[in-house]
């Protein structure tokens, strides 16, 4: 049986990623990523857990245990690297202090260049996860009024900027005026700082980045996304179709018709 790897922070996509790759045949292994992940009980064959910080364990399980296919998914967020509770070993160390910069497109691609050097094909999200990725059009009772596609037409040209400067993937417009851009602190914080300022009615947008590696930092939205924006009073989030992944989407998909809320699947025009 083919072995495969979910190496796992938080959030429900590392399960919904087991229980596809199940589904195809592999065997699971989930590496939980201490002490971020958050994983229903049950989705793997195998779990093991290990520090974030510790990239040489990581890396000496999988050759061990004999899995030469990995996946990353969920969020982990960079916020760690300044608040602690990272435990460097000396692989990381040294991976770190090679780093021309901190982005995150530069940190996830020297990890998965690691562990590639191994031996260990990092496949793209989108292998597991294309059932779930975002279609295009209005998914919601709730369609764009026109003020809202105006807003999501400017949102989109701002959040492909900064994801091509490798800041963020989502803003948050009000009558074609930024409140809010994604950087370190994540998509739901974001939201709640745009909903703050922009008050009721609010547009988010979430993007690729133009050079998106969909081995890494694939976009994601949903319950979570979708409870940030009732909280925010935001009234309408559109999703890039075809890049971006909507987990749960029945389930996100009903609550925004409870609270009044479109989504909307957008492609980028030319």
């Amino acid at each position: 049986m083919k072995r495969i790897a979910i190496i796992s922070g938080k959030g429900v996509l590392p399960s919904l990623l087991a229980e596809e790759a199940k589904r195809m045949g592999y065997h699971v292994m989930m590496i939980l990523l201490e002490p971020i992940a958050d994983v229903q009980d049950g989705c793997a064959d195998e779990v093991r857990r290990i520090n974030v910080g510790r990239l040489g364990e990581i890396i000496d399980v999988l050759k061990d245990s004999g899995v030469q296919e990995t996946v990353m998914a969920g969020k982990v967020s960079k916020g760690l690297l300044y608040r602690g509770g990272i435990r460097p070993d000396m692989r990381a160390l040294k991976l770190m202090l090679g780093l021309k910069d901190r982005k995150d497109d530069t940190i996830l691609q020297a990890i998965t260049d690691e562990i590639e050097s191994e031996g260990i094909r990092m496949l793209r999200t989108t292998d597991l996860a294309g059932d779930m990725l975002m279609p295009e059009g209005v998914l919601t009772r709730r369609r764009p009024t026109r003020r809202e596609e105006k807003d999501i037409e400017f949102g989109f040209r701002v959040a492909k900027e900064i994801g091509r400067l490798d800041i963020g993937q989502t803003v948050v417009v009000k009558e074609r005026a930024v409140m809010a851009v994604e950087a370190i602190e994540g998509t739901d914080e974001a939201i709640l700082r745009g909903g703050r300022l922009a008050g009721e009615g609010a547009v988010v947008v979430k993007v690729s980045k133009p050079q998106q590696d969909m081995r890494y930092d694939v976009p994601v939205v949903g319950t979570g996304t979708l409870r940030a924006m009732v909280e925010a009073r935001a009234g309408l989030i559109a999703v890039e179709a075809g890049a971006a992944l909507i987990l749960q989407r029945e389930e996100m998909t009903a609550a925004a018709d409870d609270a009044g809320i479109s989504i909307v699947g957008v492609v980028e025009r030319g």
